[in-house]
């Protein structure tokens, strides 16, 4: 593995690597259960060995639709439960890239892989996994333009170089390809002492994004519109960590965004999309956002941003089209959820 890029990353590495042993050692309320996961997710769970679901650090559930014989990249996998998951989603015929920095964690996941690929019935195993930086993807061999799906569960959090990780995304993604993750977000800078301090770094607390740098950092990688999912309040179980953090209010927030030209407002040009009903899982309605909720067979006018997202994207397949952007009617009157609003600003959705 190449050089370590800053001294804060050897104390997260001692923190995964040998202070927690199970996800009963947390301190915060910021890795959630498996309850939190649609049903058919959940029932994939019973398929993860144990050990390896025992030492999941993650905060959300960020395994989108529509994976079929797609390459996955995980940004900091750990054990490897995400990356598992993510092989039975893209069948045998995806591949799943994990990368990690923590060899305690990757020796998890590799003492298991053969075991996960005669559970799911595949010929060898699908998914490989690389101890490196999620800053430097470039020496973890990963191409420009090569992935199609990156995601990450509870971990962008963590990097001291948060603009070069994102860069990073943005430079393996194919066109059109998806970032798709979970992270701890603040509603406000966080002061550099609290930074610094190795619990709340490693509960994922002390290098929480503002949602407004958040914003900023993705408008530098040509990122204008990037959507929230879904955001739940983070509870401190720990009256020490609690103490230390005064009133920054965190939350759990699962973002997606896509490699593509897109506009920093809503603008509408009268475009409609029909959605099939054909992604798997999501029969009745297809869940664009926290403001998009497209249901089966019922013509939807949408923003240009959203008419992109969905027909230059993988989902394209799934959805009737009408419309084009030759002809413009102002900004469009859509926006986030009053949830939304209230868990993360105006940061991470634009419409």
């Amino acid at each position: 593995m190449h050089a370590i890029l800053d001294p804060s990353l050897d104390d997260i590495r001692h923190y995964y690597g040998e202070v927690l042993q199970s996800s009963k050692d947390l301190k915060t309320g910021a890795c959630c259960s498996a309850e939190a996961m649609p049903d058919a997710l959940r029932e994939m769970l019973a398929d993860v060995h144990p050990e390896v679901r025992e030492r999941f650090y993650g905060c959300g559930s960020p395994l989108p639709p529509a994976l079929e014989a797609m390459t996955v990249l995980d940004l900091g996998c750990g054990t490897g439960r995400d990356a598992f998951l993510l092989s039975r989603l893209v069948g045998e015929r995806g591949r799943v890239i994990g990368v990690d920095m923590t060899i305690e964690q990757l020796d998890v996941a590799r003492r298991h892989q053969q075991w996960h690929a005669d559970r799911y019935g595949y010929a060898q195993s699908n998914v490989s996994f690389v101890e490196g930086y999620i800053e430097d993807l470039a020496a973890c061999g990963i191409a420009d333009a090569s992935v199609d799906v990156v995601v990450s569960n509870c971990v962008l959090n963590l990097s001291p170089e948060k603009g070069r990780v994102f860069a990073e995304i943005f430079r393996v993604l194919k066109p059109g390809g998806e970032l798709y993750f979970s992270d701890v977000f603040a509603d406000r800078r966080i002061p550099d002492v609290l930074r610094r301090d190795p619990v709340l770094l490693g509960e994922c607390l002390g290098g929480a994004l503002y949602v407004e740098d958040f914003r900023r950092m993705m408008q530098a990688v040509g990122c204008a519109d990037t959507r929230v999912v879904s955001q739940s309040p983070v509870p401190l179980f720990d009256a020490s960590v609690e103490a230390k953090i005064g009133n920054v209010n965190f939350t759990s927030i699962t973002i997606r965004a896509f490699k593509m030209a897109l506009e920093d407002r809503c603008e509408d040009h009268g475009q409609v999309a029909t959605y099939l009903g054909t992604v798997p899982g999501q029969a009745h309605a297809f869940v664009l956002d926290d403001h998009h909720r497209l249901e089966t067979g019922r013509p939807m006018l949408v923003c240009g941003n959203t008419f992109d997202m969905l027909a230059n994207s993988r989902y394209a397949p799934h959805f009737r089209f009408i419309g084009d952007k030759s002809t413009h009617f102002g900004l469009f009157d859509c926006g986030p959820s009053p949830a939304a609003n209230a868990g993360a600003g105006n940061a991470p959705s634009c419409c």
